[in-house]
């Protein structure tokens, strides 16, 4: 695609320098997370009626550490975009930090075999792409922009997939898995929305998903289901409530905008079915 001395002007990348050394930083701790071991640590609180108790071992502490660095990373490299209003910077670190949470869940649970250095490049490779998406969609006059933002929905849903199905893995209790579903799916649901809809925060459109979808996650919890099936089966809801609270927030007509929604949820869900 060719492009004009003003489109020019706005075509922008990251540092290379600094987005390769916080790609290799952020694998280098999943890489060393993999081999630490020490002792897990059961934290417990008294709550009425039921006593709350999580474990917190390395790998729950090397989750928490590279989801900040991944946020810390991406304000990093975003100060050095031409365009960039500081006020702005909060809402593009959302997506890298949950990619670099999203890659672990997966890997903490696979043996050091060649399948888990496969998922650590390709982990490594979509961190280094929402980053570079991320610096794209800041110049609203960037004709890259909408190819970005595409992206970055769909990197956000399918990232989203990936935690669900890593999720159903661990066996969570219920009253854990519920934030552990409904948090992301309201992270994903808002950045999709800002995305669309640069002028306004849609705090409220993105809870309204979120909790629809730990309904249903509460509804499967205990079905036997495989964790693909699973995680397609709220992944169907949490993108066609999204898309639908986008197209009616753009003046839609109800009619049309729920169609896209619909198909959406009906081929994920008929997967789900027949995967199961």
């Amino acid at each position: 695609m060719m492009l004009s001395h003003n489109d020019e002007a706005h075509v922008h990348l990251p540092n290379r320098e600094r987005l390769s050394l916080l790609a290799a930083a952020i694998l280098l701790a999943y890489a060393l997370g993999q081999f630490i071991h020490l002792p897990a640590v059961d934290v417990g609180a008294q709550l009425p009626g039921f006593y709350l108790a999580v474990q917190v071992n390395v790998h729950t502490i090397v989750a928490l550490i590279v989801a900040g660095m991944a946020a810390s990373g991406a304000n990093w490299l975003l100060r050095d975009h031409p365009t960039m209003r500081r006020g702005r910077m909060a809402e593009h670190w959302l997506l890298p930090a949950l990619t670099a949470w999203a890659i672990g869940m997966p890997l903490f649970q696979m043996p050091p075999t060649p399948l888990w250095w496969i998922g650590f490049a390709a982990g490594g490779a979509a961190l280094i792409l929402v980053l570079v998406a991320e610096y794209i969609v800041v110049d609203p006059e960037d004709a890259r922009r909408p190819l970005a933002a595409a992206g970055l929905t769909a990197a956000a849903f399918a990232l989203y997939l990936v935690l669900l199905t890593a999720l159903r893995f661990t066996s969570l209790r219920l009253f854990l898995m519920m934030p552990a579903v409904g948090i992301p799916c309201g992270l994903v649901s808002l950045r999709t929305l800002r995305l669309r809809i640069p002028q306004r925060w849609s705090f409220i459109e993105a809870g309204l998903s979120a909790l629809i979808t730990v309904q249903l996650a509460a509804a499967l919890h205990y079905w036997p289901i495989s964790p693909v099936t699973y995680g397609l089966a709220l992944l169907g809801p949490s993108y066609a409530l999204t898309t639908l609270l986008g197209n009616l927030a753009e003046g839609e007509p109800p009619r049309s905008a729920v169609i896209e929604p619909v198909v959406v949820l009906g081929l994920i869900w008929g997967v789900a079915l027949w995967i199961r």
